[in-house]
């Protein structure tokens, strides 16, 4: 598949290099797409592509938002709504405010009530929104190993066949997708950010995953 990531990061070039190791083409997409960090990643990972957001989200077959959480309504904007309907999005986002966390816990520019996800859903009411990949560090996107076997991805979203798609490639990241239901269950996805951070932010402690256990 044609995978557009909106977002350079370090986020999106963990998952840009996994899409590119499975067989896909990636275009990672940046406000600043000449930025020397770019062009060396570009060069480490052989035919991935580099280009504006608007240009990856038209090229994407399937688009992920790898972006800061304050600035993914405007990195959708830059990217043009439209180029975001009819296509699986996968959203990995975390509204995360810029206000330093107290006693290691962040801090959330939504609430309980409203998520990031149902904000960005409600900006591409035609696009098909996966929350996947926010609860958990970017080392550990792609083929984690942990003792306890393959880890836990929380994943929600209002399509069937979009969250079926993200299953299998969850799958093939060796992680075990879990639907926890449609777009308003990301209030509770998105929290898990900040329980994952709470170790490493109290004790420097930033090797886990979380892993649901049923009888």
């Amino acid at each position: 598949m044609k995978i557009g990531i909106i977002g350079s990061g370090a986020v999106g070039k963990v998952l840009g290099k996994a899409f590119l190791s499975e067989g896909n083409q990636v275009m990672l997409g940046s406000r600043n797409p000449e930025k020397e960090e770019l062009i060396a990643w570009q060069k480490e990972n052989p035919g991935a592509e580099l280009d504006s957001f608007a240009e990856t989200a038209r090229f994407g077959e399937l688009l992920v938002l790898a972006t800061n959480g304050q600035g993914t309504a405007e990195a959708i904007a830059l990217s043009g709504t439209s180029r975001f309907a009819g296509k699986v999005v996968i959203d990995a986002t975390n509204p995360i405010a810029q206000q330093a966390p107290t006693n290691g816990v962040l801090h959330y520019f939504t609430n309980l009530e409203e998520s990031l996800m149902e904000r960005l859903q409600a900006m591409l009411p035609e696009a098909k929104l996966v929350k996947a990949f926010n609860s958990v560090g970017n080392m550990f996107m792609y083929k984690p190993s942990f003792p306890g076997g393959k880890p836990s991805m929380f994943i929600c979203g209002n399509d069937a066949g979009a969250k079926k798609m993200v299953s299998e490639i969850l799958d093939r990241f060796g992680w075990e997708p879990v639907d926890m239901g449609m777009v308003e269950s990301a209030r509770a996805i998105e929290p898990l950010c900040m329980l994952w951070c709470l170790p490493g932010m109290l004790y420097q402690q930033w090797t886990h995953a979380f892993k649901l256990l049923r009888l």
